[in-house]
């Protein structure tokens, strides 16, 4: 089962059970799903998207909570920010897990090795191939972290 039919099939028991904000949040998350396969449709690329794309869709949402909630944390309104905490476990459960520390550096040094940048300006370089490898399974955020650990700002 792929994870557009997984979502679907939690929001048909979150509606049996009247569970309002799960009930809410997947149908948001299934909107931006179509969204994106009405895109690619206009675009000549295909009717439904692949596991890949929909997890790419998962992703942009969970950054965007995750966003809003530091937003919301800073400016004192906690009540938002805890709807936005709420919202992003929810879709973060429908992701793979993040891959360890241990890999992801394995990655970076081997994206490293395979780029061989003279300096922080092939920072771009090292990025597109470290997340060429990684596969969709880390956090640009933490590539670029260790990217810049290891090259230098």
């Amino acid at each position: 089962m792929g994870l557009k039919e997984k979502i679907n099939e939690d929001l048909k028991g979150a509606m049996k059970s009247r569970d309002e904000f799960t009930i809410g949040t997947l149908r948001f998350l299934l909107s931006s799903v179509q969204s994106k396969e009405i895109e690619n449709r206009g675009k000549g690329l295909g009717e439904t998207l692949t596991e890949e794309e929909v997890a790419e869709v998962l992703k942009k949402e969970a950054k965007k909570r995750r966003e809003s909630f530091e937003v919301y944390t800073r400016g004192g309104r906690n009540d938002l920010a805890d709807k936005e905490k709420q919202e992003l476990n929810l879709i973060t459960s429908y992701l793979p897990p993040e891959m360890s520390d241990g890999d992801l550096e394995k990655i970076v040094d081997e994206a490293i090795a395979a780029v061989r940048p003279a300096g922080p300006q092939d920072f771009g370089k090292v990025m597109g191939e470290a997340m060429k490898r990684a596969k969709g399974t880390a956090d640009a955020s933490r590539v670029s972290r260790m990217i810049k650990q290891k090259i230098g700002n």
